[in-house]
């Protein structure tokens, strides 16, 4: 990678790169500065030139791939210190774009233009026209792909880049909305509709992707009411532009895409906004054939408009008209169909969520809520008509009649669906509903004959449509492929009312063989007799108030009497309605009791009815397999036969007395075979025959061959002999020439030769000497090579035998090293095993001694419990103490030293007479006299406290206890026992009065 330059000095390079034509060197050049690692840190102000210029190289060369990558580079290192700056770049880099379409669209028209006319001087004559007509087209859209169509598709990849570049980040966003709008614009104006939908999933891409960088910083947050706008800015110029380029399915998606930000809108949106949103939703459920949401959709529009006002009064009642209309436009029975239609899917839900409602339209209560709206009297006049013929009245004679003037008024050009932003319809925009207010009009006109007639002449109903065939229709079709009239001949008016009849909107048969329609199962009497009734009714009602219309003044008293009669006809209403219950009750009892009997009876027979339609119905089945099974049979036999017949008229040695054993299908292999047979044998006799056409037409073709090539060299013969002939009268003077010449030149050309040889000497000279130059020159390098090569060899060799031998020597320490610390280990493990057992050897000698001397001390106890009371009465009364005479004293059980017990086992006696058993603590002698061991002698110190001895050793007496043990008696004071470090008290020899001591062991002894 170059080393890194100064800004201002790249940017000069690139200049001057472009100065000379170099234009790709310039664009690498400051490409390779954004692959720098101290890119990032250049100011901003000195990236800015250099960014414009790199765009612009970028536009120039149409490479938008660098463009982007670039543009990546800068927003990351700008984002976060100047928008602005990365808005001037972006905006630079889509205007150089669109200046480049533009410019190659000049130039497209130019070259268009000069194809047209190849001579300027040249008269235009009816050829010429009638060619330029056909050609004219071709030669434009060649012209296009060739100029327009390669900058068209860099300035979509523009708008692209820009977008990616700008997505999801709110600093960014303002200009990231500004390139989405430039972007529709441009399939607008290009009418790019492949374009148009990729823009929108591209842009619903990134909406999507909102939620997953929410933690990055710098993320767009749709719930700031700004965001938010500029987001349904957005998506309503999608959805104007999706709208104008008649894509409706796109304009569906934008909807519910407005409809999704709506309900994350924490305030209601503008009310211009929602009505250019009901408009186009409007529009968009017109084209789709969903007519009940269409009239629901413009209920909201005009709702929003009346709101907002700032309309005509001419704008209003044109909307009126079409919010009416539109109502009376959905066919009868629009809601049964849509709920059919559904299916469970949730479809009908989703589109009364996107219209606002609380739930699914109908089409009475459409027009009850235009009604309640006084939207009748604003209507024009023809659909006030229209709305009283379908809705109020009741004459099915004059139904058509009555209504084809109105609705030849509302047929008029049709200018519907403009994308102008919010503009009330014209009465133009009625003709669409022309078509569908003919189907209405017909439902009703066969409701109505349903209501009086049990069946009709199919030409009585035909002449009364007559009035709505004969009428005009605009000329819809294509931009409303659903509004199609079923009233322009006899097979479509047919067609209507069966297809009526099978969505079960009609109850009628249409009977061809009588040429009537019959309406006997359509209603229920009551229902046939309610709107006649009713009708009646009213007509009495206004014949009584035409004939005696009420006076101006009413009587007296006029009021109680009308109050009494309401009271008494009250008051009758409740007797007749107790009276009825009455009869209700005991009816009710009564039928009771005979629908149990007649259940009863009703489930036997139908039970008995059951089973036997079951066994006709099985009886039918088999009946019907058999005869099935006999016509397969027939069938497969006339088959069989057929192909038996077949292949003997072929030559086929066929048994007809055994067709009715042979199956098809062996018959149908034989036709094969024989098929083939024929096919190998035609194929032989047509390969024969062209076998000999061709050996006769291969004979016919070298005979003519031969025959002129022969000719041929004939002629070519005599014309070279002729050729000869005429240069050989020349042949002495082309001697004499040559010879002149030759005689001439000879000896120059000696002497160059004789030249160029001694140069070629000179030459192979010097390369001789050149070349064995060059070898001695390569030999003493190759030896000087060989020879450091083996030196430094050598010296590899011995480094790496000084290596060995240093790392045998670390090793030997290391072997030598760990073999003194295992042995160090070892001797260290050694000691404290042997410590350990040294330990528990002397730990369990300790308990063994302590264990026998208290089994001794509690024999002794037992065997001088007499005496030890004594001597503890005798001292209680006396306060020195008496010296125990050893002969009282037994010896057994009690413990001696090794040497004493050595020396009397020699001389047969105890060396020494044993003392009393020495009192254990240092108050009082009860604990002492007792002999208890180390046990007594702790318990001891517990309750008297230490025992004081003298520094020779000898037991000094000390006072009788205050409160002597209750096992012993006290005791004389004695000498104070030696404890030793086994945790038991040795027992002391007794003195002479004039001196003594306790025992030691030998290694204490003096």
């Amino acid at each position: 990678m170059a080393p890194f330059s100064k800004p201002e000095t790249i940017l000069k390079q690139a200049e001057g790169l472009v100065a000379v034509g170099q234009t790709h060197a310039a664009l690498q050049s400051l490409t390779e500065m954004f692959a720098s690692k101290r890119f990032r840190s250049t100011p901003l102000a000195s990236l800015e030139p250099i960014m414009m210029r790199f765009v612009e190289l970028c536009v120039e060369l149409r490479k938008g791939r660098q463009a982007k990558e670039g543009l990546m580079q800068y927003k990351n290192i700008a984002q976060n210190s100047s928008v602005a700056s990365i808005e001037n770049v972006v905006k630079k880099f889509i205007q150089l774009a669109d200046a480049k379409v533009a410019e190659a669209q000049e130039k497209a028209d130019r070259a268009v233009a000069l194809l047209d006319i190849d001579d300027l001087e040249a008269i235009e004559t009816p050829e010429s026209i009638l060619l330029g007509a056909v050609s004219g087209a071709e030669n434009r859209d060649r012209t296009d792909r060739a100029l327009v169509t390669p900058w068209l598709k860099f300035l979509w990849e523009s708008y692209r880049t820009a977008l990616e570049t700008l997505k999801n980040n709110a600093r960014l966003e303002q200009i990231y909305q500004q390139i989405a709008l430039q972007a529709f614009k441009f399939c607008l104006k290009h009418v790019r509709k492949v374009e148009f939908r990729r823009l929108c999933e591209t842009l619903r891409l990134h909406l999507s992707n909102v939620a997953k960088y929410a933690h990055q910083a710098h993320s767009i947050n749709l719930a700031d009411p700004d965001t938010l706008q500029r987001h349904l800015d957005t998506r309503f110029a999608q959805l104007n532009a999706a709208a104008e380029l008649e894509l409706w399915q796109e304009a569906f998606r934008s909807v519910e895409d407005i409809h999704n930000l709506l309900t994350l809108a924490k305030k209601a949106p503008r009310p211009a906004m929602m009505a250019n949103y009901y408009e186009k939703l409007a529009r968009i459920f017109l084209t789709s054939g969903n007519l009940l949401f269409h009239a629901a959709a413009w209920a909201r529009y005009h709702a929003i408009l009346r709101v907002v006002g700032g309309r005509s009064e001419e704008e209003m009642t044109s909307l009126a008209g079409l919010v009416l209309l539109s109502a009376l436009a959905v066919p009868l029975g629009a809601e049964q169909r849509e709920a059919e239609e559904d299916g469970g899917k949730g479809r009908n839900s989703r589109l009364t969520a996107l219209l606002g409602l609380p739930k699914m339209p109908t089409r009475q209560g459409l027009l009850k809520d235009a009604l309640s709206r006084n939207i009748l009297k604003s209507c024009p006049a023809p659909i006030q008509t229209l709305y009283s013929l379908l809705e109020t009245t009741f004459d099915p004679l004059s139904l058509c009649a009555n209504a084809a003037p109105a609705l030849q008024v509302l047929a008029g050009s049709p200018d519907v669906g403009s994308s102008l932003p919010v503009v009330a319809p014209s009465e133009s925009s009625f003709a669409p509903y022309v078509p569908l207010l003919h189907n209405v009009i017909l439902a009703r006109l066969i409701s109505q004959l349903s209501q009086v007639y049990s069946s009709v002449q199919i030409s009585f109903v035909m002449d009364l449509v007559t009035p709505l065939t004969g009428s005009t229709l605009p000329e819809l079709q294509e931009q409303f492929p659903n509004t199609v009239s079923s009233t322009k001949d006899a097979s479509s008016v047919e067609a209507f009312i069966m297809l009526s009849a099978r969505r079960g909107e009609l109850r009628v048969r249409l009977d061809h063989a009588e040429g009537t329609l019959d309406f006997s199962g359509d209603e229920s009497t009551q229902n046939l007799f309610d709107g006649n009734l009713r009708t009646l009714a009213d007509a009495l009602h206004h014949t009584l108030v035409t004939i005696s219309p009420p006076p101006a003044q009413e009587l007296p008293g006029f009021e109680d009497l009308v109050a009494s009669a309401i009271a008494e006809r009250k008051a009758l209403a409740v007797r007749r309605a107790l009276a009825g219950k009455r009869r209700e009750l005991v009816a009710e009892l009564q039928s009771k009791h005979d629908q149990e009997a007649a259940a009863k009876k009703a489930a036997k027979l139908r039970k008995d009815k059951e089973e036997e339609e079951k066994r006709a119905i099985e009886d039918v089945k088999r009946k019907e397999q058999e005869r099935m099974r006999k016509e397969v049979e027939s069938i497969r036999a006339a088959e069989t036969r057929k192909l038996a017949e077949a292949l003997k008229a072929r030559g086929k040695n066929v048994d007809m007395t055994e067709i009715e054993h042979m199956d098809k299908d062996q018959l149908l292999a034989k036709e094969v075979q024989q098929i083939d047979k024929e096919k190998r044998e035609l194929s032989e006799k047509l390969r024969i025959e062209d076998h000999k056409r061709q050996q006769v037409e291969d004979r016919k073709s070298f005979e003519v061959n031969a025959r002129t090539t022969l000719v041929a060299a004939r002629e070519h013969h005599v014309q070279e002999m002729e050729t000869k002939q005429r240069l050989s009268r020349m042949l002495s003077d082309y001697t004499a020439a040559r010879d002149v010449f030759a005689g001439r030149r000879g000896e120059e050309y000696a002497r160059r030769r004789e030249e160029a040889r001694r140069k070629i000497e000179e030459e192979k000279a010097k390369r001789k000497k050149q070349v064995s130059a060059k070898r001695e020159e390569e030999r003493k390098r190759q030896e000087e090579e060989d020879r450091l090569r083996r030196e430094e060899e050598q010296r590899l060799d011995e480094e790496a035998a000084e290596r060995e031998r240093e790392e045998e020597a670390r090793r030997a320490e290391e072997e030598a090293a760990q073999a003194e610390e295992e042995r160090k280990v070892a001797e260290t493990k050694a000691k404290a095993e042997a410590e350990i057992a040294n330990r528990r050897a002397e730990r369990e000698k300790a308990f063994e001694q302590a264990r026998l001397q208290q089994q001794r001390e509690d024999e002794a106890a037992q065997r001088g419990g007499g005496w030890r009371a004594r001597t503890a009465t005798a001292s209680s009364n006396s306060p020195a103490p008496a010296a125990e005479s050893p002969r009282e004293r037994p010896t057994s059980g009690v413990f001696r030293p090794p040497a004493v017990r050595a020396a009397e086992a020699a001389s047969g006696s105890p060396v020494n007479s044993q003392p009393s058993s020495p009192a254990i603590g240092g108050s009082g002698a009860a604990a002492g006299s007792a002999g208890g061991g180390w046990r007594a002698r702790l318990a001891a110190k517990d309750a008297g406290g230490p025992s004081s001895a003298t520094p020779s050793g000898r037991n000094t007496p000390e006072p009788p206890a205050a409160a002597p043990s209750p096992r012993l008696a006290p005791a004389a004071p004695a000498s104070k026992p030696q404890d030793d470090d086994e945790g038991f008290t040795t027992v002391t020899k007794k003195a002479p009065v004039g001196g003594g001591g306790a025992w030691k062991p030998r290694h204490l002894r003096g």
